[in-house]
């Protein structure tokens, strides 16, 4: 079900130090700037490839993370020792053929981060080298790699290099509690990162951008077993959801539940028409809400991916794919939606007898609910790290969206003049 959202005005603020925090709450609009026309002028060279961030196939949670973290935390600390990084000022947008006094201390700032490389002439024209310093800056604090310095990537830059020190050394006490013997097979969902890795033999073998869980119904951190999958599932509503989304919905659109078709049943298991419910009181949580299978409309879309676990959260598809291309993907109410899901479930499956990437689409096709239980369940670690860095030496950071690294950084969200979807699934 869905009770759409738009967040407008975010403002981040820091509590203590006096800087702007990480924007990672700013939508992903920067992903629809076009480079167009530039302002003062072209070059035809292309930007060093040195510069470009290549993805590793490090899993986060490895060995070699702990170690790439704790080599991370000795530049730092030296980065730190050497008086850390200015501060960027100002609001103007900075991009490929702008020619400004804030280019000479941007390229100061990615350069002193290791983004630039030392080579770079110390000009003020933002040339390809500094776009692609921009774009390896940007994909290394989640953020879309447009190459634009735009508000959020400022605001990621001006985070103090102490800061980011702190950040890598919470981070590296949590990895490294979890860098035993996860398994031959498993699954990382990084809340922070908004990320999800199936690791087989060592190696990553597919990454998805996620959706999880909002501040205020926030993704726990567990660790489960993933056992089943289920196709073209129903979709029954949790009662927090009820009560804080669906009751409120119905008072003013009668025809929600209809529309987004959802049926209502009893205790008996009798289906009972929406209007016998009287919307104004709490009696709606005595009745089940079921919503029918449908990859568009259906919360879950075409696929649930169950891990039985005590805080009756679990994965899936959704129809709203939009929000995989967002900087910010803090949207579920504790659930993971999982980006190309049939590349994930494919990966599930392979030891399943019966199970390939043909039986899988077949099973979505049909329309009719089939359920594949998972010969070898497989291990999923829902975890919260928010800095790490890899064994290609890129060092990596996420916005604290939960507060939980203890740096006292805070942010105000201003979710003003919102149109909610609620991502009614959990």
């Amino acid at each position: 079900m869905s009770l759409r959202y738009s967040l407008s005005n975010v403002g981040l603020l820091a509590a203590t130090l006096g800087v702007t925090s990480v924007a990672a709450v700013e939508l992903a609009q920067a992903q629809q700037v076009a480079l167009g026309s530039q302002a003062e002028w072209v070059q035809s060279y292309d930007a060093a490839s040195s510069m470009r961030l290549r993805r590793s196939n490090t899993p986060t949670l490895s060995a070699e993370a702990v170690a790439a973290t704790e080599a991370a935390i000795a530049q730092y600390r030296d980065i730190v020792n050497r008086g850390g990084w200015g501060q960027i000022q100002g609001r103007q947008t900075l991009k490929v053929g702008v020619r400004s006094p804030a280019v000479v201390a941007l390229r100061q700032r990615l350069t002193i981060s290791g983004d630039l490389s030392v080579q770079s002439s110390d000009t003020d024209i933002f040339d390809s080298y500094v776009e692609a310093a921009v774009k390896r800056f940007q994909g290394r604090h989640g953020l879309a790699p447009t190459g634009v310095v735009n508000a959020s990537t400022i605001a990621a830059m001006n985070v103090p290099a102490q800061v980011r020190l702190q950040q890598l050394e919470t981070n590296l006490v949590r990895l490294r509690s979890l860098s035993g013997n996860l398994g031959q097979r498993y699954v990382i969902v990084n809340i922070p990162a908004a990320q999800v890795e199936t690791v087989e033999n060592g190696h990553v073998a597919t990454r998805h951008a996620a959706g999880v869980g909002k501040i205020d119904r926030q993704s726990p951190i567990m660790n489960a077993k993933i056992t089943q999958v289920n196709f073209n599932p129903f979709w029954t509503v949790p009662a927090s959801i009820i009560r804080k989304d669906l009751i409120p919905k119905m008072r003013t659109d009668p025809s929600y539940l209809s529309d987004q078709k959802i049926r209502v049943f009893n205790g008996q298991g009798q289906e009972v028409p929406p209007q016998s419910i009287n919307w104004n009181s709490n009696d709606a949580t005595r009745f089940m809400f079921r919503q029918d299978p449908g990859a568009d409309l259906n919360s879950m879309g075409m696929v649930r991916i169950n891990i039985p676990n005590p805080h009756g959260v679990y994965m899936h598809d959704t129809p709203s794919k939009g929000v995989f291309g967002d900087d910010f993907r803090f949207v579920s109410s504790g659930c993971v939606r999982v980006q190309n899901v049939r590349d994930y479930i494919t990966w599930l499956l392979k030891d399943t007898p019966g199970w390939d990437r043909s039986r899988i689409e077949a099973a979505i096709a049909s329309g009719d609910r089939i359920d594949a239980t998972i010969t070898s369940p497989v291990p999923v670690y829902w975890t919260y790290i928010t800095s790490w860095a890899t064994s290609d030496g890129a060092v990596q950071f996420r916005d604290d969206i939960y507060n939980r690294d203890g740096l006292n950084i805070a942010k105000v969200m201003n979710y003003s003049q919102i149109e909610e979807d609620v991502d009614a699934t959990n």
